[in-house]
């Protein structure tokens, strides 16, 4: 009697969230099962699929694409506010930079952290904890009182550790619920809300502040859709094994692995370099441009000054709408243009990145040009620069996705979040910030100089995002090495999974000599 490995296919089935693979070794003639030295183990692995109903991954990818919206409007629920926030507190625009900036370095050094944790044990715990920290410390945030504007600042923050862990490992659980084509439609959806969560932030803080003339009901009202996001997860998010959809062939645990810097790619950091031009625009002009657009109205006498909360919150509100209509369509053209695309040439992905970049540039540069004189052209050519912003999230995950092993993507995509963000919007708003205060106390005190001093900080975002394209075009040199090079079996780092397959096929094998 033997004991054999199951190679047709249709082994053992896991249907439930969070069923495990079977994985199946064959020894070596003439070696001990578990014996020790090199060549122990034949290179040969045979992976029993893991399957989900269509109908429950696609509620998965809901539920991810809900907690999504919810984690990008506590991103600029405060730019919403912020007038309000700054006549609250008292503090000035290089404090109020402070707060995005300590929001996004919170969680960038948290993020490397939830890589780790992603790419080794349950994801879904890793998610569950995040919510919890960011809703606590937003609902938290709203008793603070005027005197402890530092403890409002720490608050946001903890708000970023917690958004860490989904911004980290939620995409990596897409990838292994969905695979090519599919997977693309799939993030396209799951980054449609980034651009819309951001956009309801602001319109939620702008609705709330109108409604009820505190800007503290806005931090109160979120922590009630994030209870109901966190019960979903709970139950109808599963916790694939790494590499499910595309029932990836892995070498044995015993044959040597390439370390995690060996599969890093000229195609990821490049890629990575692009995302960084994108955050560091994204961020200075979503937390600053709702006051440029509301002080270039003063200008035109189209707007009283504020001197006192509440301020007006209209510019909050069109900015939010047109921020949520150009992101669903923008990240709708970009993901399906890349996949038509892609049909006729491989490198599809970072040429449309690197040609909507090099198209928003001088969109955005007049759009901040053209505000002194007219308010209706800069619309316009904000829209148009928004829209070709948002054409690259889906697509920038694509490439992520199709260029990293699978047992490595949540360290990747931590990674890639560590840099976007130290090099992107953990300094752009509070650069953007200082420079225009530096600008503004060496001018008169008026709301024109005010204005000035803002639009000029401004320009370089332009500049910023014409490097970004630049990126784009190197990463197109090397994308198809590095996906194929991605595809070849037995990459990766192993995880703890790895030694407890050895050990139970071990065991199996003394239970195989016995019989």
């Amino acid at each position: 009697m033997c004991l054999c490995p199951d190679t047709s296919g249709t082994g053992t089935q896991a249907g439930m969230a969070g069923g495990m693979s079977a994985e199946s070794r064959v020894p070596r003639p003439g070696r001990q099962p578990g014996a020790s030295g090199e060549g122990a183990w034949a290179p040969r692995m045979v992976s029993g699929p893991w399957s989900l109903s269509r109908g429950r991954a696609r509620a998965a990818a809901a539920v991810l694409c809900y907690i999504n919206l919810l984690n990008y409007m506590n991103w600029f629920i405060v730019a919403g506010m912020l007038l309000d926030i700054q006549n609250f507190f008292q503090i000035n625009d290089s404090n109020a930079g402070l707060l995005q900036t300590v929001f996004v370095c919170c969680l960038l050094l948290s993020a490397p952290v939830f890589g780790y944790l992603g790419d080794r044990h349950s994801r879904k715990a890793a998610l569950s904890i995040g919510i919890l920290l960011w809703s606590g410390a937003g609902l938290s945030s709203s008793f603070i009182s005027p005197q402890y504007s530092w403890l409002f600042i720490l608050s946001r923050g903890v708000v970023g550790i917690g958004s860490a862990s989904f911004s980290t490992i939620a995409p990596t659980v897409l990838g292994d619920l969905f695979v090519r084509d599919q997977r693309t439609r799939v993030l396209a959806v799951f980054y449609i809300f980034i651009p819309v969560g951001s956009g309801l932030g602001y319109v939620l803080g702008s609705a709330v502040l109108q409604l009820t003339g505190n800007w503290r009901w806005a931090f109160r009202v979120m922590p009630c859709l994030e209870a109901v996001a966190l019960i979903l997860l709970i139950v109808l998010v599963p916790d694939p094994p790494r590499g499910a959809a595309e029932k990836q062939e892995e070498a044995a645990v015993g044959d040597p692995r390439s370390s995690w810097c060996e599969d890093v790619s000229w195609s990821f950091v490049w890629s990575t370099l692009g995302v960084t031009a994108i955050t560091f625009v994204t961020g200075a002009l979503g937390f600053w441009a709702p006051k440029f657009l509301f002080e270039a109205r003063v200008v035109h006498g189209l707007q009283p000054p504020c001197f006192q909360d509440p301020c007006n919150s209209q510019d909050s509100l069109i900015f939010g709408i047109l921020t949520v209509v150009t992101g669903i369509i923008g990240v709708v053209l970009g993901a399906e243009a890349a996949r038509r695309y892609k049909k006729v040439n491989p490198r599809a992905e970072p040429l449309i990145c690197a040609c909507s970049l090099l198209a928003a540039a001088p969109c955005l540069f007049l759009a901040l040009i053209l505000a002194r004189v007219t308010l209706l052209a800069s619309y316009v050519f904000l829209v148009l620069g928004e829209l070709l912003l948002s054409c690259n999230w889906a697509v920038v995950a694509d490439i992520l996705l199709s260029v990293v092993v699978p047992r490595c993507r949540g360290t990747a995509e931590a990674l890639q979040i560590m840099v976007g963000h130290v090099l992107g919007d953990a300094g752009s708003p509070y650069l953007t910030g200082l420079i225009s205060g530096t600008l503004r106390a060496a001018r008169p005190d008026s709301y024109l100089q005010s204005f000035l001093s803002l639009q000029y900080s401004f320009l370089g975002c332009a500049f910023i995002i014409a490097l970004g394209g630049g990126c784009f075009l190197l990463t197109a040199l090397r994308l198809e090495t590095d996906q194929a090079r991605a595809r070849q079996p037995g990459t990766g780092t192993p995880d703890s999974k790895d030694a407890e397959s050895q050990a139970l096929l071990s065991s199996t094998g003394s239970v195989a000599e016995n019989l």
